[in-house]
């Protein structure tokens, strides 16, 4: 008979046509036999949704932001076929697989993927390595008439791909914007193009009082998105960076990257001290538990000294008793004198040869746009 093909209606939806139609993919139109697709630059770059088929162990070690986990074997099933694989061979884990997703499972499953695909036109399907799990949920949604590509070598060749464009990002054109605790660098940073946000992707704010409430993604999601986001660039572009240690809460900066930001020009923004204790109350202490502010000025307490720390201690116990706002301002300002602005100093000097620009947020702004088109 006619066999059943799909095209993307002007909505972006699938529609199953009984003539031979295209599917487009990233703004590129394929054949609909063209089964696998290796243009990692395009899937990465336009942000392409993923059906990643993977059991959920495997997903939370690390995923693309764009990859939502749909997956074809649960953990305890993939772990049989696995055993089934060991013992018995490839035939045996085959055959296991089949026995554990079949009738109202199998079902089951297909539609999930069926709704994301009618809810992302543009979806491709990725396992681990590009190999079984994908080309059979490729098999089962042909069955439906729903043709996507999957993605050639899977997860672990988009990683090796993103692995690659953080290893060149070594030689792209940063400016880092420095400036104290307090100065709203990071607000600064957003607001202009392009930019690349350290903290954003990690998911922290980079000290010992900028935990968010939310975890951090793992090592490898952090790695993926930032790929990601440089790909988001040209590759001649100069782009705007935070000025970071190499830990940003318990993700590590890739070396290529901190290897570039150390060689690049410095522009530092000065804000008024009121100023930064007024926004470092609402960065840091609007919306934490007053338990974690406690732990998270214990954290520093070695570095504090016992009496200066206690000192501390003394001011947010009395911020926190009275809800005062005037209260809380007192405990932070000691903190930036006591702590935050010494060790700013002391780093800010080791790098003073780099710092090419200083002057109000209104003025670095200007400058950026001026000699950067950073805007």
């Amino acid at each position: 008979g006619t066999s059943r093909r799909i095209e993307i209606s002007p909505r972006g939806l699938y529609q199953r046509r009984g003539s031979s139609k295209a599917h487009t993919l990233n703004g590129h139109t394929q054949p609909l036999n063209e089964k696998e697709t290796d243009d990692y630059l395009s899937l990465l770059r336009n942000k392409t949704p993923i059906i990643d088929v993977r059991a959920p162990a495997e997903f939370q070690r690390g995923s693309l932001p764009t990859a939502v986990n749909l997956p074809i074997l649960d953990d305890s099933e993939r772990e049989q076929v696995g055993i089934a694989y060991k013992h018995l061979g490839k035939l045996a884990a085959i055959t296991k697989g089949h026995e554990l997703v079949n009738g109202h499972t199998k079902s089951e499953r297909v539609e999930q993927w069926r709704e994301f695909v009618e809810q992302n036109s543009q979806s491709v399907l990725c396992c681990w390595r590009g190999g079984m799990r994908s080309e059979l949920a490729q098999g089962w949604l042909g069955e439906q008439g729903i043709y996507i590509p999957r993605v050639a070598g899977g997860s672990k060749a988009l990683r090796q791909y993103c692995m690659a464009t953080l290893q060149e990002s070594q030689s792209r054109r940063f400016v880092v914007v420095a400036g104290s605790t307090g100065s709203g660098k990071t607000n600064f940073l957003r607001a202009l193009q392009p930019s690349i946000d350290l903290e954003g992707l990690a998911n922290h704010r980079g000290s010992a009082f900028g935990g968010m409430t939310t975890p951090q993604p793992t090592p490898i999601s952090f790695e993926f998105s930032l790929a990601m986001q440089l790909l988001q660039f040209d590759a001649k572009d100069v782009l705007l960076i935070e000025d970071e240690s190499t830990m940003i809460g318990r993700l590590r900066v890739p070396d290529p990257i901190f290897s570039a930001m150390c060689n690049s020009p410095i522009v530092v923004v000065h804000v008024p001290h009121q100023q930064r204790i007024e926004l470092t109350y609402e960065t840091y202490v609007v919306g934490t538990p007053n338990d974690q502010l406690r732990t998270n000025l214990s954290k520093i307490q070695k570095r504090l000294g016992h009496v200066r720390y206690q000192e501390i201690l003394a001011c947010l116990s009395s911020a926190l008793d009275s809800g005062d706002r005037s209260e809380h301002y007192r405990w932070i300002d000691l903190l930036l004198k006591y702590y935050y602005d010494p060790m700013y100093e002391h780093q800010l000097l080791k790098k003073r040869d780099r710092i090419e620009f200083e002057g109000s947020v209104d003025e670095v702004r200007s400058y950026l746009g001026s000699n950067y088109g950073i805007r």
